[in-house]
């Protein structure tokens, strides 16, 4: 018996003595890990608080992740050309991580740069079903978000897996009450679009169908509709849209002074946007679309199309920006993280939030230059 008991201690001896390098390795492991993972976090949150900085001025980075992305420095680059500076040169590889100059900014007018969110019964009001065909689609009464974490992230600006990984854990089965971390953004309030005041509105059996208006001239009013949802202004705007197919971008001016800039889709090979100086001429809230696969991809209009309701999840977003020419506008979107990145069928594309913001700065009459 003492023979096995010793046998046995002296095997768990050589286990313990080959076992101690690794948990000593592991150890080591660790300690030079920490550091890591905290410069990291530090600069998620400092390309966080540069993105926060350019939403809250109106030179959006669109969707906000925590990285120096390209749409970032390029509304960087608009926002100290806003001011009368010198853009910074952008690195060659688009996807540096070498944080941008931020000299000269005024970070600390954002403060925190995360908060705690507290989420609400509405949140979770504006969930609900989203098959994926239009067919399907057409048959809701409104084309609403996929999941709380969707409704959330589209609130505070952010992308939802960038939300996921500020709520570890949190984001797959979220309540009412419960505390998310969020950055620090003005929040995107759904409620509130009805409530925008822009100059003029229309409400039409679906936003992609107002007739062209080629021949009218700048600041004419329009004829009376029964439709109509708001007094049109008959004034010249003074402000002016640009948007940039090269860029993805979209400026408004005050005269020649750039105030606002916002990343944009544009169209395809196959439907372009329209190169050239149009006008808006309405605003439409809520708006239904007219889903027509041969128009969407070609450009001709067919007679099998779905008419698909309003919502944050329709393709057009909440609100269909209306220029003089037929089926064209500036609207919002259904996929934000797509923004500045792939391609529409031949409109405008804006995440929610800032075509919401637009909306505010334009009235009918307003000068759009596609160039």
């Amino acid at each position: 018996m003492s023979t096995y008991r010793g046998a046995r201690f002296f095997a768990l001896g050589l286990l313990f003595v080959s076992l101690a390098p690794r948990i000593e390795a592991r150890k080591h492991s660790a300690k030079k890990t920490a550091p890591k993972e905290r410069q990291a976090s530090a600069q998620i949150e400092a390309a966080v608080h540069l993105q926060i900085f350019l939403d809250r001025s109106n030179f959006s980075p669109g969707k906000i992740d925590g990285r120096y992305n390209e749409v970032t420095r390029k509304a960087l680059a608009l926002y100290r050309q806003s001011r009368g500076e010198q853009p910074q040169t952008p690195p060659p590889d688009a996807k540096s991580k070498v944080a941008p100059d931020i000299n000269g900014l005024d970070l600390g007018s954002v403060e925190p740069v995360f908060i705690t969110y507290s989420v609400t019964q509405a949140d979770l009001q504006n969930v609900g079903k989203l098959p994926a065909s239009p067919k399907e689609q057409a048959k809701l009464k409104a084309l609403l978000y996929r999941d709380p974490a969707d409704a959330i992230a589209e609130k505070v600006h952010c992308d939802v897996h960038f939300l996921e990984q500020l709520n570890p854990g949190k984001t797959k089965s979220i309540k009412v009450g419960d505390q998310l971390r969020v950055p620090n953004v003005e929040l995107f309030e759904l409620g509130e679009v009805k409530d925008i005041k822009p100059g003029s509105g229309i409400n039409a059996p679906a936003a992609n169908e107002l007739p062209d208006e080629p021949g009218k001239r700048l600041g004419e009013q329009p004829a009376p509709s029964q439709n109509s949802s708001a007094t049109v202004e008959s004034s010249q705007a003074t402000s002016s849209v640009k948007i940039d197919t090269k860029t993805n971008t979209l400026g408004v001016f005050e005269a020649d002074k750039l105030i606002a800039a916002y990343p944009v889709t544009i169209g395809s090979a196959q439907t372009a946007s329209p190169i050239g100086d149009w006008k808006v001429k309405g605003v439409s809230k809520w708006p239904r679309f007219r889903y027509d696969e041969k128009m969407l991809k070609h450009g001709q209009r067919s007679g099998h199309f779905y008419m698909l309701p309003p919502g944050p999840r329709s393709p057009v977003g909440v609100l269909w920006i209306a220029l003089n020419k037929k089926g064209i506008g500036i609207h919002g979107t259904a996929a934000p993280d797509s923004i500045g990145h792939s391609v529409s069928h031949g409109c405008i594309r804006l995440a929610n939030w800032d075509v919401v913001r637009l909306a505010e700065r334009v009235k009918f009459g307003t000068q759009v230059s596609i160039h």
